[in-house]
C-alpha cells in the first residue's frame, strides 16, 4: 500500500480477532483509530501506535474507513446506531465495512442505514482464528458491490492474505456461516467420536492417526482434536460464539427453506455448555460437555 493509499482507517472492536487484525495495519503504517468497549483492551494498539476513541462515535468521525469486529448482532447494532454509534457522526463518502459473523438480515439493514448516510458499505467476515489475524492469514469473506469492493481490497490485503467477493451485500455473511457451520458440525462430531474411544477403549494416538489420515481428517479437525487431547482451551475462538453463529445458520436455512438437521444437533450439544465454564473458553471444549454427559 503505497503512502498516498493509506486511509485513515477505525477499528470498532480490539477484541480476539480485532486486536490482530489493528497491528497488521499500524505495522503497514495505516493510521488507525480504534475504539473498544472496553478501553483497556485497546491499550496494546495504543501502545503500538492507534488513538484510541471514548466512542464508535469519535473513532468514526474522521475516517475514510470504518470497520467493526464484535461479536454478535446486538453489539454490532450498539456500535453502529448506538445513542453514540459510529452512523451519528461517520461523513459521506466513508467506506463502511462489517467484519463481524453476523445475520444476514442484520447486515442488509445495516448496509440500508449506510445508504442513508451517503456510505459505501461491505460485509467482510473473515474465515480464521486469533493465529490468523495475528500473522495475516484471514480470509475476508466479501459482499458488496464492485466499487465497493474495490476500494476495501488494499485493506484487506494488509489484514489477510486475500479476499474472495462472493455477491452483493449480504453474500459474504451467509457464506461466513455455513463455513462456520460446518467447521461446528465437525468439531461438535469429532467430540463424540473422541469420547466414544476413550471409553470403547481404543487406544487414542492411534485411532486419532486414523481419522486425521483418513477421509474425515481436515485442518479442523487435526488443530480441534490436539485442543481435546491436550486439554488445552485456551481461546482461538470461544464456544459461545460458535454457538451464536449455529444459532443465526439454522434461522438463514429457514430463510431459505433448509432445515440444516445436522447444526440443530451440533448446537444442541453446544448449547449444553451455556451455563458451565467451558462456554467462555476454546470451542473445542465441547468434548467436556460430551465427556460429562450433560
Amino acid at each position: 500500500m503505497s503512502a498516498q493509499a493509506k486511509p485513515q482507517v477505525a477499528l470498532l472492536g480490539t477484541g480476539v480477532m480485532g486486536s490482530g487484525m489493528g497491528r497488521r495495519l499500524l505495522d503497514a503504517g495505516v493510521p488507525l483509530t480504534v475504539w473498544n468497549r472496553r478501553r483497556e483492551r485497546a491499550q496494546p494498539l495504543a501502545d503500538a501506535g492507534a488513538t484510541v476513541a471514548d466512542s464508535p462515535a469519535a473513532a468514526a468521525a474522521h475516517a475514510d474507513v470504518v470497520v467493526s469486529m464484535v461479536a454478535d448482532d446486538a453489539a454490532s447494532l450498539e456500535v453502529w446506531t448506538g445513542p453514540h454509534g459510529a452512523l451519528t457522526r461517520v461523513r459521506p463518502g466513508t467506506l463502511l465495512a462489517e467484519s463481524s459473523t453476523l445475520s444476514p438480515p442484520w447486515i442488509l439493514e445495516l448496509a440500508e442505514l449506510a445508504r442513508k448516510h451517503q456510505c459505501a458499505f461491505v460485509d467482510a467476515p473473515v474465515t480464521g482464528s486469533k493465529v490468523h489475524a495475528a500473522t495475516g492469514q484471514l480470509t475476508f469473506l466479501v459482499g458488496g458491490d464492485a466499487d465497493a469492493v474495490a476500494r476495501i481490497d488494499p485493506l484487506l490485503s494488509v489484514m489477510g492474505r486475500g479476499s474472495i467477493h462472493l455477491g452483493p451485500v449480504g453474500s459474504g455473511a451467509r457464506m461466513k456461516l455455513i463455513n462456520n457451520f460446518m467447521a461446528g458440525v465437525q468439531a461438535v462430531a469429532l467430540a463424540e467420536a473422541l469420547v466414544l474411544i476413550e471409553r470403547g477403549g481404543l487406544d487414542t494416538n492411534a485411532a486419532l492417526s486414523v481419522l486425521y489420515d483418513g477421509a474425515p481428517g481436515s485442518p479442523m479437525v487435526r488443530t480441534a482434536g490436539a485442543r481435546m487431547t491436550a486439554k488445552d482451551y485456551t481461546v482461538n475462538f470461544q464456544l459461545a460464539l460458535m454457538r451464536k453463529d449455529l444459532g443465526y445458520a439454522v434461522a438463514e436455512g429457514e430463510r431459505h427453506h433448509v432445515l440444516l438437521e445436522t447444526v440443530r444437533g451440533a448446537l444442541a450439544q453446544l448449547s449444553k455448555a451455556k451455563t458451565t465454564p467451558w462456554d467462555a473458553a476454546d470451542f473445542a471444549a465441547v468434548v467436556e460437555v460430551v465427556r460429562a454427559g450433560r
